[in-house]
C-alpha cells in the first residue's frame, strides 16, 4: 500500500511529529479523515505552526520579516513543483491533489506578519476582521479543500467559522494577551463603552463585560452563518468543520456562563463534553 499522498514516509513522520509536539487536540480530531486528507491537514497545520512560532518568538522584527519572507518564497516554489523540506514536500503533494490555493497560504503569512510587526491594541473593526480572515478564515479555506469540498458554500463556511473561532479565542485569551500588551477587542466597542485601550487597564474596566458581550454576539452570529453554509456544502466533508464549530461554540457558551469580570479564569471543556462532541459531530 502506498503511503498517504505517495509522500516519503520520513517526511510524513516529521510533519506528524510537528503536530504531535504542539500538544493540540487537532492531532486527534484530524484522525477521522482518510489518510491522504489527514496528511494534507497535518502539513497545513505544521506550516501554520511554524509561521506562528516565527511571529511569536522574541526575535528582532527584521529577523522575523526575513524568515516570513523565506516562507513566501517556499510557497511560491511549491507551485513550481519545488520543495526544500518535509513540510513543503508534503504540501507539494497536497496542493494539486486538493486544489489548495497559493493566496490562502500567503494570507496566513500576512496575518502572522501583522502580529509580528506590531503589538495589536484595540484594532478598528475592519482591521480586526482582516486579521481574523488572515489567521483563521484562510486556514479554513485550505482546510475545507483538504476535507473534500472546494465549493463556494465551503468557502462561506471557512469565512464565517474562521471568524467565529478567532473571536472565541480572543475572548478566551484576554488575560494572556494582556500580558503581551495586546488587546484584540475592537476599538469601536471599547470607545462606545468608555473602556481604555491600554490592555491591563481594559481588563479592570467596569464596562469590559459589555464589550465582551458584544464580541460574543458577533461570534455567535458567525457560528450561525457557518451552520447555514454547511447545509449547502458536502455533509461528509464538513464533519471536521462541524466538530470544530461545536467545540468552540461550547467554549464560548462556558465563557458566557463564567462572565467577563474574571478574564484570567481559564475556561476548558471537560473530557466528557469533548467525547460527546466527538461522537455527535465527528461521526455524523
Amino acid at each position: 500500500m502506498s503511503p498517504p499522498l505517495e509522500a516519503a514516509p520520513q517526511d510524513l513522520a516529521e510533519v506528524e511529529a510537528i503536530v504531535r509536539r504542539a500538544g493540540t487536540s487537532f492531532y486527534r480530531g484530524m484522525r477521522v479523515l482518510p489518510p491522504d486528507r489527514r496528511a494534507a491537514m497535518y502539513a497545513i497545520y505544521a506550516f501554520c505552526r511554524i509561521v506562528d512560532d516565527i511571529a511569536d518568538e522574541p526575535a528582532p522584527i527584521d529577523d522575523k520579516r526575513t524568515r516570513l519572507d523565506r516562507w513566501r518564497t517556499r510557497i511560491a516554489a511549491i507551485y513550481r513543483g519545488e520543495a526544500d523540506g518535509p513540510v513543503t514536500r508534503v504540501l507539494a503533494r497536497a496542493v494539486p491533489r486538493f486544489g489548495l490555493r497559493r493566496e490562502d497560504f500567503l494570507a496566513i503569512i500576512d496575518g502572522m506578519q501583522m502580529d509580528a510587526e506590531t503589538e495589536i491594541v484595540a484594532p478598528p473593526l475592519a482591521a480586526l476582521d482582516l486579521y481574523c480572515d488572515r489567521v483563521a478564515a484562510a486556514v479554513g479555506r485550505l482546510s475545507v479543500r483538504a476535507f473534500g469540498d472546494g465549493s463556494p458554500a465551503a468557502d462561506r463556511v471557512a469565512h464565517a467559522l474562521g471568524r467565529a473561532l478567532q473571536l472565541t479565542n480572543i475572548l478566551r485569551d484576554l488575560e494572556e494577551d494582556a500580558e503581551r500588551n495586546r488587546l484584540y477587542l475592537p476599538r469601536e466597542f471599547l470607545d462606545e463603552a468608555g473602556v481604555p485601550h491600554d490592555a491591563r487597564a481594559a481588563l479592570a474596566a467596569p464596562a469590559l463585560p459589555a464589550v465582551c458581550a458584544r464580541v460574543a454576539a458577533l461570534a455567535r452570529k458567525n457560528f450561525a452563518e457557518a451552520q447555514t453554509a454547511m447545509r449547502e456544502a458536502d455533509r461528509r466533508a464538513m464533519r471536521p468543520a462541524r466538530l470544530m464549530g461545536a467545540t468552540y461554540a461550547a467554549i464560548l457558551a462556558r465563557l458566557e456562563r463564567r462572565g467577563w469580570s474574571r478574564p484570567g479564569e481559564r475556561v476548558r471543556l471537560p473530557a466528557w463534553t469533548k467525547l460527546w462532541l466527538a461522537l455527535r459531530y465527528g461521526l455524523a
